[in-house]
């Protein structure tokens, strides 16, 4: 019998505090990483409403990407989410107290200038086939496979798709022109 009690009670103790932990953990970070969770600070309405007019929010396909999705790296990338997450937060909490104003201008190009094409190309994954935009497809491929010393980032080209003031939701589907009944 103290033979077994020398592993199961290590092992019941790691349990009893480990699970409660991790489960306090998970349910924290999954609350803190919705884009209306984002919005409840007054500095980042303005980007959560520019979002929602945007068509990383409203599109054809039905895809939402949303706060995170964008702003931080893949979930399965556990290590840096989580330390890349907190810092976000952290940053942010202390922005909060410390700033009369918010400088939107500012924090837009912070954010530019951070964000990696890995972060776009979670989503956007097969950008060398699309049949009806062949510029695209070639300004594409420089950026996959770039000569060195030519290197470009999505956010080159692709700057004002996300958090800049609409009055109107812009839908992709529908900024093509109508091609229709033969008109």
């Amino acid at each position: 019998m103290k033979r077994h009690l020398k592993w199961i009670i290590p092992l019941t103790l790691g349990l009893v505090v480990a699970f409660p932990l991790f489960s306090i953990s998970y349910y924290t970070m999954v609350r803190t990483s919705t884009p209306q969770f984002c919005a409840m600070c007054h500095e980042i309405q303005f980007a959560y409403n520019t979002w929602k007019t945007s068509t990383h929010a409203n599109n054809a396909q039905g895809f939402v990407a949303d706060c995170m999705d964008c702003h931080l790296p893949a979930p399965h990338d556990t290590v840096n989410f989580f330390y890349a997450k907190t810092a976000h937060g952290i940053k942010d909490i202390i922005i909060h107290f410390t700033q009369d104003e918010y400088d939107h201008a500012k924090a837009r190009e912070n954010a530019y200038a951070s964000f990696k094409n890995e972060q776009c190309q979670k989503c956007h994954r097969n950008i060398l086939y699309i049949p009806d935009k062949r510029g695209a497809m070639l300004a594409h491929r420089t950026v996959l496979y770039p000569r060195p010393g030519y290197e470009k980032r999505c956010v080159d080209c692709h700057r004002n798709l996300v958090h800049n003031p609409r009055s109107v939701y812009e839908y992709k589907q529908f900024r093509r022109p109508y091609r229709g009944l033969g008109l």
